[in-house]
């Protein structure tokens, strides 16, 4: 009954990306021993990066002998599991199709984690998905419509596969924002809302700041915060034109006064902070197929009223009143939903007694 010893794979803090979150959570939460492989990009940023002592070999994700050298540290080394972290655009090749040699070298069980699934594959992208299930000894999916689009459209075997949620820090419920909107600098009263994340266009920001141009003439003292930074690889090929774009949005819009960017990436703490102060979160994504948001999972885990666009996670986390949902680039329905919601402390009280207690299921163990 010992724990097992586990390799972990993936992007990994000081690196800035979602799943480098995700797998520091994991592994600062797991009970047994473990190490790390950390993924740097072929960047003076990534073969700097100084890591803490549990990271024992850095793969280089466009370096093809260094999977090899990889597989060699899992099977020669006292590890019962491997676990693959798997984006992507994490590994090199179509498709990050280097990961496959990889999988293939290993003779220790394999765990692969999937952090993304598209919905519609092209011919290559499905192949290269099917043998990362195929030369994995279990799959993990964060949602239960990941765990259905494996079964629907990649034909994975559904004894395969184990839904296990999107892991999230624990909080206290706060029944008034007050004092956390204070701690800011803001006025105790002020209406917030906020956006968090590593920014990218798929983040939608400008279909909310649309909807402000309605919602700042029923609620004028509304301010609705951009929290994060460009997700450095958007930084290496159009730099910060993105946020460029909405700040233009935001002056054409008349909303200086009223949108705020937190433009540094946050730690847990500092981002909980943020959490605690606002009064509603959005999600705008457009990307349909999206099955897992690790924002959406933090904001329904701290307790938070929650407007989202329909994309498949939202579907699923948002459902029996834990938040809501607006129609994709829809931004009457948008806006009145917000002033109502503001206009409604029961209602929006309501939904985010429903979300915290349903991300009571989430936290990290």
């Amino acid at each position: 009954n010992t724990i097992p010893r586990v390799l972990f794979l993936g992007s990994y803090p000081p690196r800035k990306c979602g799943l480098a979150t995700f797998l520091a959570d994991l592994t600062e939460n797991y009970p047994g021993p473990y190490d790390v492989i950390a993924v740097d990009e072929p960047t003076v940023e990534g073969s700097s990066r100084n890591y803490t002592d549990k990271v024992i070999f850095r793969l280089n994700q466009t370096n093809s002998d260094s999977y090899y050298t990889v597989a060699d540290i899992v099977n020669s080394g006292a590890y019962d599991v491997f676990n693959l972290q798997h984006e992507f655009s994490l590994f090199g090749g179509m498709y990050g199709e280097y990961v496959i040699k990889l999988l293939a070298s290993i003779r220790k069980p394999v765990i692969t984690t999937l952090h993304t699934i598209v919905l519609k594959p092209n011919n290559f992208l499905m192949s290269v998905m099917r043998s990362v299930c195929a030369t994995s000894s279990r799959v993990v999916v964060l949602s239960n419509g990941g765990r259905q689009l494996l079964i629907d459209v990649y034909g994975v075997d559904e004894k395969k596969i184990s839904v296990v949620p999107h892991g999230v820090p624990d909080s206290k419920f706060s029944h008034s924002l007050a004092d956390a909107k204070v701690s800011l600098g803001f006025e105790e009263n002020i209406p917030m809302m906020a956006t968090f994340g590593l920014l990218h266009r798929n983040k939608n920001i400008q279909f909310p700041l649309k909807a402000m141009q309605t919602i700042v003439k029923s609620i004028p003292n509304v301010m609705y915060l951009i929290i994060g930074q460009t997700h450095p690889q958007v930084q290496l090929y159009e730099g910060d034109s993105y946020v460029h774009e909405l700040e233009n949005n935001i002056t054409a819009f008349g909303l200086t006064k009223n949108v705020r960017f937190v433009n540094k990436y946050m730690h847990d703490d500092e981002l909980i902070a943020y959490l605690g102060a606002v009064d509603i979160v959005l999600t705008p994504y457009n990307s349909v197929d999206q099955y897992v948001s690790g924002a959406l999972s933090w904001a329904v885990g701290a307790g938070k009223c929650v407007i989202s666009t329909p994309y498949l996670y939202a579907t699923e986390l948002l459902d029996n009143g834990r938040g809501f949902l607006t129609p994709f680039n829809d931004t009457a329905h948008l806006s009145s939903l917000i002033i109502k919601l503001f206009q409604d402390t029961k209602v929006r009280d309501r939904a985010r007694r429903n979300a915290y207690d349903f991300g009571r299921n989430m936290i990290w163990p």
